[in-house]
């Protein structure tokens, strides 16, 4: 699950004492833990290394849960079987064919030179002149100069200004470009796989200046270069796994968990501070949720609730940015139109013994929720009320369809994002009355028909830490191209007050481009609260501006 601030209201509790259940109740609900147990265990074992989007470990968890389904009778209703799976576009990649030969220097990839992601893939032989630039030869660029005339520009973007040189080079003459720095000022150029601006139309190179020094700081009439750029997609494969249970009914509830984790922290969104590697197991983030799923799968296919179909998904590509829930929205495998609800479960492994509090976001997207959730499970936890229908996990994917949803999550802890979240730390009991909660709302609902929508007010998918403004939009995760798209506009903030609607795709900000989700948040941390400044985004096949106030 990705963290965000949740804003909290209303409190409610909801009564019952577990001593009253009857004796079978009992003995049903301590095989539910078992099953529950034996469902983390497995999910968060080692053996899985963290269930990262695209890797073995997580193929043995979509295993797991399509042959779980399948036991408990649902139907497969994937694409592939129990499968529906979707590509992650993680930007751009060198080829293994990139090279630079500089006279009789061979400079290694990355140690010694990057290729930019912007650059043409091409090859390029020819002699190189240090201090020359000859129409249509490669020329040697120092960014020394330019450092210097603006180290007291706070609003000085190098990235864009070598962007800008490098999309007009080639009509100046140059048919490379490779840039370096002899100066004193650090420059911070690095491979940035994220960068999604368009391409030029000649090979860009950035050399370190420890591989180029010997031909700078000497005289050199000429050196022959052997260059190759090369660059390619970097595309990781992930999996929903989906079950059915079919009711004959028009109307389907939609049950979801993500089952993706973190792996050893490769992606960057681990709390961990140590540099050693180490896996995330995510038991709690989101084992709970899907083990959760899982039983679930089992308690509805014997349930009596028949008015609903039960459209059962455990979601991978969540950590990345809800990948498998976007994925599935837009290629739904049954009518989307056709579903009443969702409910979502991430993170619901830790109810706190002592609080016994459990967050119930998307309580404003049905007039409906108020009076069931009132009513409903009579459990021994409060609830503590969220009405946003928008958030850090997949029920955003559906109620940006004008679906109404639910999201169930025991809270945030030490353990969140880092290696120690493991099984034994899980509240498997609370997991049970969480289990029982949402299986006595779906009875409840299923005499309810069609349940009305409502938009609530969204609220931002990604933390705030690294930037102290917000334009108010929802950023698409899985968007590929340049630019950052907007999923979603809040209501009465800056974005929607100069026009922005969802859909659009913001391309710069003041003079600063953006080219991706990292360029977005660096960009957003240039500005502070009150600061104005002009936006240029893409409607279509058309370029605006408009002028935004934070």
């Amino acid at each position: 699950m990705k963290v965000y601030t949740r804003s909290a209201s209303l409190l409610l509790l909801v009564v019952l004492s577990a001593c009253s259940l009857p004796q079978n109740l009992k003995r049903q609900n301590n095989s539910l833990q078992t099953t529950l147990v034996n469902h983390v265990t497995f999910l968060a074992d080692d053996r899985l290394e963290g269930r990262r989007t695209g890797t073995a470990g997580e193929k043995l968890a979509m295993q797991y849960i399509a042959e779980q389904f399948r036991q408990a009778g649902l139907a497969p209703k994937g694409t592939d079987g129990f499968y529906q799976p979707f590509s992650v576009n993680e930007g751009k990649k060198m080829g293994d064919d990139c090279k630079m030969v500089i006279g009789n220097s061979v400079l290694a990839p990355e140690k010694d030179f990057f290729v930019f992601p912007y650059s043409a893939s091409g090859k390029i032989t020819a002699p190189l002149t240090p201090g020359l630039r000859e129409m249509g030869a490669p020329w040697l660029v120092d960014l020394r100069d330019v450092l210097e005339d603006n180290k007291t520009n706070p609003h000085f973007d190098l990235p864009g200004y070598v962007y800008e040189f490098s999309a007009k080079a080639k009509e100046k003459g140059a048919a490379a470009l490779l840039w370096y720095n002899s100066g004193t000022i650090e420059d911070k150029l690095s491979f940035n796989s994220k960068d999604k601006l368009p391409v030029v139309s000649i090979p860009v190179f950035y050399l370190k200046n420890s591989a180029v020094a010997k031909f700078t700081n000497q005289e050199v009439a000429s050196l022959e270069i052997d260059a190759r750029a090369s660059l390619s997609d970097q595309i990781r494969n992930g999996s929903n796994v989906v079950g059915y249970i079919d009711n004959g009914a028009p109307t389907t509830v939609v049950l979801g968990a993500h089952f993706d984790h973190l792996g050893y922290g490769e992606d960057g969104n681990s709390r961990y501070e140590k540099k050693e590697a180490a896996i995330h197991n995510g038991a709690d983030d989101n084992a709970s949720g899907t083990a959760t799923l899982m039983a679930l799968g089992s308690v509805l296919k014997k349930s009596n609730a028949r008015s609903n179909n039960y459209l059962l998904i455990a979601f991978s590509g969540e950590e990345l940015g809800l990948y498998g829930s976007k994925h599935f929205v837009e290629n739904p495998t049954i009518d989307i139109r056709s579903v009443n609800y969702m409910i979502n479960m991430d993170m619901v492994g830790r109810l706190n013994d002592s609080t016994k509090t459990v967050t119930i976001g998307g309580y404003g997207t049905s007039p409906y929720w108020s009076s069931v959730i009132n009513s409903t499970g009579k459990g021994s936890f409060l609830v503590k009320i969220d009405s946003s229908g928008s958030g850090p996990s997949d029920h955003t994917s559906f109620y940006r369809k004008d679906i109404p949803v639910l999201f169930y999550f025991t809270g945030l802890h030490s353990d969140y994002h880092k290696p120690s979240d493991d099984a034994g730390r899980i509240n498997y009991k609370g997991m049970v009355t969480i289990l029982r909660h949402i299986e006595q709302l779906v009875e409840q609902t299923d005499k309810g028909g069609r349940l009305a929508f409502l938009k609530t007010r969204e609220t931002q998918t990604t933390t705030s830490a690294r930037f102290s403004v917000s334009m108010g939009i929802m950023p698409d995760y899985t968007y590929s191209g340049n630019g950052v798209r907007a999923d979603g506009v809040s209501e009465g903030r800056p974005a929607q007050k100069a026009g922005l609607r969802t859909g659009d795709i913001v391309l710069q900000i003041g003079d600063y481009k953006v080219s991706s989700m990292e360029s977005y948040m660096q960009t957003l941390g240039k500005f502070k609260k009150g600061d104005r400044v002009k936006v240029v985004y893409q409607r279509g096949g058309e370029q605006l501006t408009a002028d935004i106030q934070f």
